[in-house]
């Protein structure tokens, strides 16, 4: 079951949702048809609900925002990007362990 925490980030409010963000912003690139993305899907969840009101969580269609995609050099899914303050401070390409996710948001945190 998906996160009520999670926000749909899309080109339309990404400059909102993210760059004029007042939290740390976790983004998760993600496609449909692929499988790792899926497999890190239920941790994305787990990372929206316990961190709810210090980071903002957040999932991009890399089919639907092929801007957002090249501006952030995204090749391959998945891809998370961690960005405070609306810049860009940290970034991991492939399927991690939690601990990596967490480690990335506590680093966004402690800025």
């Amino acid at each position: 079951m998906a996160s009520e925490h999670v926000v749909k980030i899309t080109e339309a409010n990404f400059e909102t949702e993210v760059l004029r963000s007042d939290l740390p912003v976790f983004l998760d690139f993600f496609a449909a048809w692929c499988y790792p993305c899926h497999s890190v899907a239920s941790i994305i969840d787990e990372l929206a609900d316990e961190y709810k009101g210090r980071v903002k969580v957040g999932r991009v269609d890399a089919d639907d925002n092929r801007k957002l995609i090249a501006t952030y050099n995204v090749q391959t899914v998945p891809v998370c990007l961690v960005f405070s303050n609306g810049l860009l401070v940290d970034g991991h390409r492939g399927r991690k362990a939690k601990r990596e996710y967490v480690a990335m948001i506590e680093g966004a945190l402690a800025r």
